[in-house]
This record gives C-alpha cells, sequence and structure tokens, in this order.
C-alpha cells in the first residue's frame, strides 16, 4: 500500500490492477481515514487516469446490488454534479424525454451534495418512490421505460468512504466515478463531467466499460450539463474510437441565454420546472431540455446529429409523451 501511495503522490499514474488493489482495501477498511484522504487530494492534483478510473469502477461494480435484466439499449445521463451552478434539474427532466421517445432509461443519482436539488430530492418531491426492490427497478424499466436508482441503496460499499468524502468537501475521484459505475450493464449514455480536462479519457474508461456508444460532454462556465450560455465540449466514444469537438447554442439551431435564465431554485421550485417543460411551456428551462435530451439522442443512437436529436425532443415533449412517462411511473411504482 506504502508504494502505492508514494506513487500518487510523486503524480505517477497507478495501473489498472494497482488501482483495484488499493480501492479494494480502501472498501474493506484496511487503510486508515487519514491514507484515504491522502489519496483522495493526491488523484485530484494529479488527475485521474483512464487506467485509474477503470479501476475504481470494476471495484465498486463488483461491490454494487446486482441488476442484470436490463432491456436492450439502456441508457443512463446521470453528470458528476460537482459544478456548484445551481441550475435546475436538467439531466432528470431530460431522462423523461430519452424514455418517451424510447430510450430505457436506468437513471443513476443522488441527494443533493453541491446543489440545492438532487435528482433523487426532485423525484421524491414529484412522488416517486426512490428505494425501490431491484424487483421493482427492474419492472418499472421494462414497463414503464424509466426507473431510478438511488446511489447510496445501490452502493453500500460507499459507506467506508463517505465521512472523508463529507470532511474534504471537494471533488474527488469518487465524483468522477458516480455516472461510470450504473448497476445495470448500459449500453449508452450521455455523461456531464465538471473536469473538462478529462473529457477523452472519461470517454475512454465508458468504452472499456462495455458501452456501445457514450458522449461526455462539459458545458460552457464547467457546467456538467450542455447549456446555452456558451461552447459546450464533447468527447464521442463511437465504433472503439473516441472523437472531440465543441459546438455552440447556434451551431445547433438554438439561441445564446445566459446562465442566470436557467437557476433553479429549492426542491420545490425544480419541481415545478420540470413539470412545466415536460407539459410543453416554452421557456430558457425548455430549450436547455430540449439540447441536453438531443444529445442523449445522439448518445443512444436515436439520431445522426445534434440537430435531429433535438427536433426529437421536441417532438416527444409536444406530443404528451414525456410527461406521460413521469405519470406512468407514478401509477407503475
Amino acid at each position: 500500500m506504502q508504494q502505492l501511495f508514494e506513487r500518487i503522490y510523486q503524480q505517477k499514474d497507478l495501473s489498472q490492477a494497482e488501482m483495484e488493489q488499493l480501492a479494494t482495501a480502501m472498501f474493506d477498511q484496511e487503510v486508515t481515514a487519514n491514507q484515504i484522504s491522502g489519496v483522495l487530494i493526491g488523484l485530484k492534483v494529479k488527475g485521474a487516469s483512464t487506467e485509474e478510473l477503470t479501476g475504481l469502477a470494476h471495484v465498486m461494480q463488483k461491490r454494487a446490488i446486482p441488476m442484470e435484466k436490463a432491456p436492450t439499449g439502456v441508457m443512463d445521463n446521470c453528470g458528476t454534479g460537482g459544478d456548484h451552478s445551481q441550475s435546475f434539474n436538467i439531466s432528470t427532466t431530460a431522462a423523461f424525454v430519452l424514455a418517451g421517445g424510447g430510450i430505457p432509461m436506468a437513471k443513476h443519482g443522488n441527494r443533493s451534495i453541491s446543489s440545492r436539488s438532487g435528482s433523487a430530492d426532485v423525484l421524491e418531491a414529484l412522488g416517486v418512490t426512490i428505494t425501490n426492490s431491484k424487483e421493482q427497478i427492474d419492472h418499472l424499466l421494462k414497463n414503464v421505460g424509466i426507473a431510478f436508482l438511488f446511489a447510496p441503496a445501490m452502493h453500500p460499499a460507499m459507506r467506508a468512504v463517505m465521512s472523508v468524502r463529507k470532511e474534504l468537501a471537494t471533488p474527488t475521484i469518487f465524483n468522477l466515478i458516480g455516472p461510470l459505475i450504473n448497476p445495470y450493464p448500459l449500453e449508452y449514455q450521455l455523461m456531464g463531467t465538471y473536469a473538462g480536462d478529462s473529457l477523452a479519457s472519461t470517454a475512454e474508461t465508458l468504452g472499456k466499460l462495455g458501452r456501445k456508444q457514450a458522449l461526455v460532454l462539459h458545458g460552457y462556465q464547467g457546467m456538467d450539463e450542455a447549456n446555452l450560455g456558451g461552447k459546450t465540449h464533447c468527447a464521442f466514444y463511437q465504433s472503439g474510437k473516441v472523437s472531440e469537438f465543441s459546438f455552440s447554442p447556434e451551431e445547433v439551431g438554438l439561441e445564446s441565454l445566459p446562465l442566470t435564465a436557467i437557476t433553479g431554485g429549492d426542491v420545490q421550485k425544480n419541481k415545478e420546472i420540470l413539470l412545466s417543460v415536460l407539459k410543453g411551456e416554452k421557456t430558457p428551462y425548455y430549450e436547455t431540455v430540449l439540447l441536453n435530451a438531443g444529445l442523449g439522442f445522439l448518445a443512444g443512437a436515436k439520431v445522426q446529429s445534434i440537430r435531429e436529436g433535438i427536433k426529437e425532443a421536441e417532438q416527444v415533449i409536444q406530443s404528451g409523451a414525456a410527461f406521460d412517462t413521469l405519470q406512468n411511473l407514478l401509477k407503475e411504482q
């Protein structure tokens, strides 16, 4: 262990096997809280490599509640959080649009950490049960097209590092890893990240974890969502390769809007915003969801371009399919 610690402190990358060894020791509580803290800070300063992300993800998935009965084409659009943007629940709202458009959505998420309302918080306010059994989650995903996987319930091993993460009070490798460890064997993924310098390595990691296709994005001013304030930067894992590109709102047929236009609020406010979007009320929130759902349709191989994805998202919302998906979830749970 001490040799692995020293490698990290010297800003040298660990191999996948070494990271798996270190992660196993952390979760088995064979290292102290101070040592875990040193590892997390060391990795944050150095920057996590593809091998380190993959190694940690493998260990965490082995210790997760197993979910194996996913329908064909299952997808997640969970982001890292940690951007402190105080926006509304963009990815959660977009998940209902993607599900309404025919993509089975295994929505992985948690309560608020850096915002006023996390995905679990707003879903609970809507009346969604966030701690279903694995059998009920399977049922909802198969019959409704969307199910919520509450991260703390899915990953009991995380308790071993929770107190250290809270004391550090800063995003660490565990923020980056959260979207990578959905208990279902995902085929597709849209992932937002606050870490703009790790787009390509994160997309590569998703490929190593078995995704057929995945799009990792970093929004304007560091948001872990695409927004209309400026350029969105992307890494697209497709056909076994990663390509990188950026685009402005105007380049995909949308108007630029300041980030203040999509500021959220407490859980009640964010619930109202989500419902207004799913009902088709045209606001900056609506336009932002169109963009993110459009990227999701691209990541999920439903369309061939962002513009086409945005059109698909609008059709799904205006047809009532997105709102109906929420209503069906509430009835079936």
